[in-house]
């Protein structure tokens, strides 16, 4: 039996630390009988999209091992190709993979590569640059242009930077084209989706699927500041698209124009798109992995969710003399 090729990607600074276990893990986890594998580590920004791309014909799947940001760079070189596009996630969202099932733990998300399950995605083209989860303009690209300054990663981190950005923030206005529909309007966010969360699972296009062809289109007008917890129970609880200040819609081609720049954010990396913004679909236009309709989840992979909200567990001081620190 031909064995399939697969290339794993590790971005060895990403998000919050597996990264150095995932070596071994995949020595133990993969299915030698049906894979061959080699493995490479990202050395610069972009470096996984160069590397992706000159595996394109020579491998059957690229796995990015990392964050959002790692899977972005690594799926977009492989739009249009055969080679699909696996993950495994070890970022601080980890959004399109939590969309696609895929376990948080390494060696569960290494049992979904065994299988070879594959699955055709659309994808977003903004401007020239490529989005595969959700892209944004307005606050949440605010808040990915702030966090990237941010030495805490995780999402207790990004918790807190919103807090502090919200009062300050100031709505811009908008010359925003939907499938030839247009408005002027003042708004707080603007948000693209593929798929409906932008991680954590906190779903800001609850009805988004992956597959259909239709980008979800989310515009939260501007709101007086004291409603600000209204919208968030309304993400949490996946009501936002019934809230009066939001246009919720499906469209393939939207433009947005502004006498301000455009600041906004792919898969929660940084972006600038000057005055105008293009964005279009393409459907299946990116093969992935994902589970298996059978593949059972673990009980552990929620306690593995929860493990990220959670701060460190500080390290014990030194004990009294008179104390005995029991040995395992």
């Amino acid at each position: 039996m031909k064995k399939h090729r697969v290339l794993f990607l590790i971005n060895p600074i990403s998000g919050i630390g597996k990264q150095r276990t995932v070596e071994k893990a995949v020595g133990d986890e993969i299915d030698h009988e049906k894979i061959e594998f080699d493995i490479a580590y990202t050395e610069y920004a972009g470096h996984a999209r160069e590397l992706a791309r000159n595996a394109v014909g020579k491998y059957d799947v690229v796995v990015a091992v990392g964050g959002d940001g790692t899977v972005n760079e690594v799926g977009s070189s492989l739009i249009n190709t055969t080679t699909a596009l696996a993950i495994i996630p070890t970022g601080s969202g980890n959004g399109l993979a939590r969309y696609l099932d895929i376990p948080l733990r390494v060696n569960r998300a290494l049992q979904v590569i065994n299988h070879l399950v594959k699955k055709d995605i659309d994808t977003l083209r903004v401007n020239e640059q490529v989005s595969l989860n959700v892209a944004g303009i307005g606050f949440d690209g605010h808040i990915s242009h702030q966090f990237a300054k941010e030495k805490n990663r995780g999402p207790a981190g990004y918790v807190k930077l919103i807090t502090k950005e919200y009062a300050k923030y100031k709505s811009s206005v908008y010359r925003i084209s939907i499938d030839n529909k247009t408005y002027e309007l003042p708004a707080f966010m603007l948000t693209f989706a593929n798929s409906s969360q932008w991680g954590n699972n906190i779903h800001i296009a609850p009805q988004a699927k992956i597959d259909d062809g239709l980008i979800d289109v989310c515009i939260i007008k501007e709101f007086p500041i004291y409603d600000g917890p209204s919208l968030l129970i309304s993400i949490l609880d996946q009501s936002v698209d019934q809230r009066r200040y939001d246009v919720v819609t499906r469209a393939k081609h939207i433009t947005i124009e502004s006498d301000e720049k455009l600041v906004g954010h792919l898969d929660g990396e940084p972006v600038e798109l000057g005055h105008r913004a293009e964005i279009r679909i393409h459907p299946l236009s990116l093969r992935v992995i994902i589970p298996p309709k059978d593949f059972r989840k673990n009980l552990l992979d929620p306690l593995m969710e929860l493990k990220e909200f959670l701060p460190p567990i500080p390290q014990l001081p030194n004990l009294p003399k008179g104390f005995r620190q029991i040995k395992k």
